[in-house]
């Protein structure tokens, strides 16, 4: 889950390298550091335990030049956040610099045996491993980098992705991956750049190759990028060009990009929708399901896996496949769906849904799914990402670079991409009625005018805000199709101000948290207007009973919920499956502005990565 940057040509590294971090801090990290070979062929190391900006301090007044060098921000898996134990980590003889991303599962065992051959270790991390021994079978077999670093990798189990110096050829850079993401930027001329995601890179190339399981790239200034696996095969290059605007990678103005996001909203869902939604013709296209009719409309059940924010989209996916294409769905963790031996038919759908793409637990549920013969389809926002790659087919969510850490546009994204495949197969299967169809695409081409109708509460919840900043704990909740909105609500509030929240069925309230509420208790609860509204009425009577303090999420005009609610929040109305797209804003936007008055570093908080690639 940490960030990889790399240089090699004839411009100044550390610049690129410090800026190419600066992108990748909304990764989450620990330390930071660099390693540069400056003219004379010293190798250069600096890294320090803090932010990006402690470590540009700490290598003030140093040596800084080269044209070349690797960077990394480290979160911290094995061994505590320490300058000790941040990357680069350097060989015992000093020759070579290694970064890495990933777990090496068998470290302690080539640990020991390195140990055993007088190799001493510096820090207790599992990356360290990595780069005494391939530095070890260089001098016990007299290979070189590239080979000493094959044979080195037959013997690794787990994830990586590294990128390596080597001193005594200071123009070349060797990195590989495996279950780990990378990226190679090419530049004019023979230049390369390397990172963890296209984000650090995009301001010097939009030509990218993306590393698959397996690749190992040489980067040598001026000479063609190599790549081979570990068996010495040659791999083909595939260059994919990016087309990701500088302004995306920026805050425009915003305090923070989760803002910036939560604004973007209506705009991303128009990209969303883009070319796919044809209201004068009453059609969705998608390719996917042009490309895999029958595939598709025949599937017997559709699997969902999924993480986090994803697995809530997920959840509202499951209604809408359910209602609309009346086909079973089941909604899986990937975390579990990956151990538990789960029962997969070839005729089963699975659907992968993942923001970045590069979801260790998500990839492992897909290669389960695809040995077991199911047919599986990627929803991701990442062009280029491992999921796209490693899924039979899928659908970009099209809604531009997340860069803040609580997801936002991405949720809305996955659901409006979910929502139109639901009904492209629902078109297909002859599932619902065609007046139905035809009304269902004119109010989902709609949102993205009535989401900026719903981010004109962004003022009344400032407001709102300050009054829950000492909350210990809050509870979220909602019926139906807004179940899962409570669910994501409550996992903002809990990623960005570390109040303790919960998202729960309405109806569930009885079954055991009802035993919480008082009058230190705020209860937000979604009650827009639709088939079950009596029932949230019920329910708010309930916690309004016990003393609650109830915020209500009500659709514009509704008069009963406001004479029962303390606070009141007004939405437009809009069909009952495509409110969660509507309620969501709200509660994003509560998050930020609780998390703001706590002091709150929004888009950086603590202990967490914005994508989580290892388990």
């Amino acid at each position: 889950m940490c960030g990889i940057v790399g240089y090699v040509g004839k411009k100044n590294a550390y610049s690129i390298l410090i800026s190419g971090l600066k992108r990748l801090e909304y990764r989450g990290y620990d330390s930071a550091g660099v390693a540069m070979i400056n003219v004379q062929s010293e190798l250069n190391i600096y890294k320090t335990k803090g932010k990006v900006d402690d470590l540009v301090a700490f290598c003030d007044e140093k040596d800084t030049t080269g044209t070349i060098g690797i960077a990394h921000t480290r979160w911290a898996t094995h061994g505590e956040p320490s300058s000790k134990n941040a990357h680069p980590h350097v060989s015992a003889s000093g020759r070579l610099a290694l970064i890495h991303n990933g777990i090496i599962e068998n470290y302690i065992t080539l640990k020991e045996k390195l140990i055993d051959r007088g190799v001493q270790f510096r820090s207790v991390t599992d990356s360290e491993v990595l780069v005494q021994l391939i530095e070890y079978i260089m001098q016990s077999n007299e290979l070189d980098l590239l080979e000493a670093v094959q044979v080195a990798l037959h013997q690794v189990i787990g994830a990586y992705a590294i990128a390596i110096l080597d001193r005594e050829h200071p123009d070349t850079i060797v990195c590989a991956r495996q279950s780990s993401p990378l990226v190679v930027g090419l530049g004019k001329d023979h230049d390369y750049y390397l990172a963890s995601d296209a984000s650090p890179i995009a301001e010097y190339t939009d030509k990218v190759v993306y590393l698959n399981d397996g690749d190992i790239a040489v980067l040598q200034y001026g000479k063609t990028l190599k790549m081979v696996n570990k068996d010495n095969e040659t791999q083909q290059p595939k260059v994919k060009q990016i087309d990701v605007s500088l302004g995306q990678l920026e805050k425009g103005g915003y305090p923070y990009f989760m803002l910036k996001e939560i604004f973007e909203q209506p705009e991303c869902l128009r990209d969303c929708m883009r070319g796919r939604i044809n209201v004068e013709s009453n059609r969705i296209s998608l390719s996917a399901v042009i490309d895999y009719r029958e595939k598709l409309i025949n599937a017997r059940r559709i699997i969902i896996v999924a993480c986090g924010t994803s697995w809530h989209a997920g959840l509202i996916g499951k209604q809408l496949f359910e209602s609309l294409c009346r086909i079973p769905v089941e909604v899986e963790y990937a975390s579990e769906f990956r151990y538990r031996n789960p029962v997969i038919f070839p005729d089963d759908v699975v659907i992968a849904i993942s923001q970045s793409g590069e979801t260790a637990d998500t990839l492992a549920a897909i290669e389960l799914a695809s040995k077991s013969g199911a047919f599986v389809f990627g929803v991701c926002n990442a062009i280029g990402a491992s999921i796209p790659r490693q899924t039979q087919t899928g659908v970009y969510i099209h809604v531009g670079p997340e860069i803040g850490v609580a997801s936002t546009k991405a949720f809305t994204g996955q659901v409006t991409t979910l929502s139109m495949l639901a009904l492209c197969l629902a078109q297909e299967r002859k599932s619902i009625p065609a007046a139905m169809y035809q009304e269902m695409i004119k109010e989902l081409a709609s949102i993205p005018e009535k989401l900026e109708l719903a981010l004109r509460t962004n003022k009344q919840i400032e407001q709102l805000a300050p009054i829950f900043t000492y909350a210990k704990n809050c509870l979220y909740l909602g019926r139906g199709y807004n179940y899962p909105v409570a669910l994501e609500g409550a996992l903002k509030l809990k990623e960005i101000s570390y109040i303790h929240a919960e998202g729960y069925p309405a109806a569930e309230m009885k079954h055991g948290p009802i035993a919480l509420i008082d009058s230190e208790m705020p209860v937000f609860v979604i009650a827009t207007r639709d088939r079950l509204y009596d029932k949230v009425i019920s329910n708010i009577q309930e916690v309004r009973a016990r003393g609650g303090r109830v915020t209500a999420l009500v659709t514009e005009g509704d008069e009963q919920i406001s004479k029962l609610a303390d606070y009141v929040i007004e939405l437009p109305d809009t069909l009952e499956c495509f409110q969660p797209l509507i309620a969501s804003i709200p509660l994003q936007l509560l998050a930020y502005h609780i998390a703001v008055c706590k002091g709150k570093d929004v888009d950086r908080p603590r202990n967490l990565a914005k994508s989580v690639t290892v388990e």
